[in-house]
């Protein structure tokens, strides 16, 4: 996976320090990428579940990228303002941004939004605000490279019920934004999406899955936190990337159509007509004329 100039491609992946985003970041540096790593987690008790920017470095440097780990609230635009200036100084380009930073609290609670904590609205900031914010710090890096990507990373819950309308808003919003972004960022050759990952084998789930009755604990395979970073590692290097633009996006088809495979060889299942898939866009978002 190469930059248009033939340099290695330059990501920064949000939300890296555990989960989809640890996995993601790992599997750009199997490609050979120079990721940067953001998140809150200094150390492994900063988090229930472990993991800071710096192991997720470790990581990416291990399967042979370079990994640069960035502590970053990404609640406070000036320290994300500062991190692509970072970028802009030490690389002068941006290729690939993956915006997976979300705050979740009390989002996996089995009760009413009303007796959540307000707390998990946060997640409208951190998750959807937040992807407006990196996104706009990032556009002029990628577009100075002539050649670019920008995923938000979505799920199902878009469009059916997942963990609750806080949740729900996050995922649909982040859709839309990456379709909107992608119309205006089309002349300049960035493409912009929204990947629906599957269920997680991540930190967070293991977790949960431990705590329900054995009886109730469902039994399938999850995709690996890797999958969806091969994924946007073969969207980014793939001639159907513009093409692609602008569109919500199931890793689990995606990955079927660019050949893509699991880290155990497999190839995840869609869950499209379980769950729902993605709305037809109007062909004014994807930057075609109208019939």
């Amino acid at each position: 996976m190469r930059s248009p100039d033939s340099r290695p491609v330059v990501a920064v992946v949000t939300g890296a320090s555990r989960g989809a985003g640890r996995g993601i970041a790992q599997a750009l540096g199997g490609q050979g990428a120079t990721v940067y790593v953001t998140g809150r987690s200094r150390s492994a008790s900063d988090s229930p579940y472990g993991g800071t920017v710096t192991e997720t470095a470790a990581l990416v440097d291990k399967a042979g990228g370079t990994g640069i780990p960035v502590v970053v609230d990404h609640g406070d635009d000036q320290a994300v303002e500062d991190l692509f200036a970072t970028v802009r100084r030490h690389h002068g380009r941006l290729d690939i941004l993956v915006n997976n930073a979300a705050k979740l609290v009390g989002t996996t609670m089995p009760v009413g939004f009303w007796e959540k904590p307000l707390e998990t609205s946060d997640l409208l900031t951190i998750g959807l605000r937040s992807h407006y914010t990196a996104s706009f710090y990032a556009a002029p890096l990628l577009i100075a490279n002539g050649r670019g990507l920008i995923v938000n990373t979505g799920n199902y819950g878009a469009v059916s019920y997942f963990h609750g309308p806080a949740y729900g808003a996050q995922k649909a919003g982040a859709d839309k934004m990456a379709a909107d972004m992608a119309q205006e960022l089309r002349p300049y050759n960035i493409a912009a999406v929204s990947l629906w990952m599957g269920n997680l084998d991540t930190e967070r789930a293991r977790a949960y899955l431990d705590s329900l009755p054995a009886h109730v604990r469902p039994t399938e395979k999850r995709e690996s936190p890797q999958f969806t970073g091969r994924v946007i590692a073969a969207l980014y290097s793939s001639c159907e990337l513009m093409d692609l633009s602008g569109r919500a996006l199931i890793g689990a088809e995606l990955g079927a159509l660019l050949g893509v495979t699991d880290i155990d060889g497999t190839r995840p299942k869609s869950k499209r007509y379980a769950l729902g898939g993605p709305p037809e866009l109007h062909p004014s978002l994807l930057g075609r004329p109208l019939r």
